[in-house]
């Protein structure tokens, strides 16, 4: 009797536990996960990606910027492989990573990269943005850009702006590449949303690295 009722108690808390782990996965979790830094695939990209965060967060800091949330694309990974990062800068992780693309110069088709900061050139340029007002362009919901360092101070007159579209897909195709812009790091719909989420929400302007 004392050993039914011993295996009674533990199915009982057995199902206790497993329930409250899943009513907390299914409605206490956030949306984005957080993921260990080094979840990165290539070595270097991940020490790049430290370097850069940490950088990241202490110009946010200094600049009044949101010290909690930013983002970082590593232009030298494939375009057909996630490279853009929402960081927890806090944490100092991984939230979450999407396809983005890169600026075709002009080009039919741009080879390699190349990067401008000239007014029509079609390019990507490397630097730090602060992340600006939304709005309703030619590609739906888009946000501003504001170019904060030399190699970027043109972006907003540029209208390099931070924006979706469909031809980027949800899921990595390294080594296939994908789409091409005019300059504009280009996002998938449904990152665009996850992005849309953060910025919306933050009280401080989030920044934007794009480096190489």
């Amino acid at each position: 009797m004392r050993k039914l009722l011993f295996t009674v108690a533990s199915l009982t808390a057995f199902l206790l536990i497993t329930g409250a782990t899943w009513y907390y996965s299914r409605f206490r979790e956030p949306l984005l996960t957080v993921q260990p830094l080094n979840s990165a695939k290539d070595s270097a990209a991940f020490r790049k990606l430290v370097t850069f965060s940490a950088g990241l967060s202490e110009y946010a800091a200094l600049k009044k910027y949101n010290t909690r949330t930013g983002f970082l694309v590593d232009m030298s990974l494939p375009s057909g492989e996630n490279r853009f990062f929402i960081m927890n800068l806090e944490k100092d992780s991984v939230i979450d990573a999407g396809l983005v693309t890169h600026g075709r110069c002009n080009e039919d088709w741009l080879n390699g990269r190349k990067y401008s900061n000239k007014p029509g050139s079609g390019c990507t340029s490397l630097g730090r943005y602060k992340i600006g007002a939304s709005y309703q362009g030619r590609f739906g919901l888009a946000y501003k850009l504001h170019g904060l360092d030399s190699s970027n101070s043109n972006a907003f007159r540029r209208y390099v702006v931070l924006h979706s579209h469909n031809c980027v897909p949800d899921k990595e195709t390294q080594p296939f590449p994908i789409c091409q812009s005019d300059g504009c790091p280009t996002v998938s719909p449904s990152f665009l949303k996850k992005l849309q989420q953060i910025m919306d929400a933050s009280e401080k302007p989030v920044v934007l690295w794009i480096y190489e």
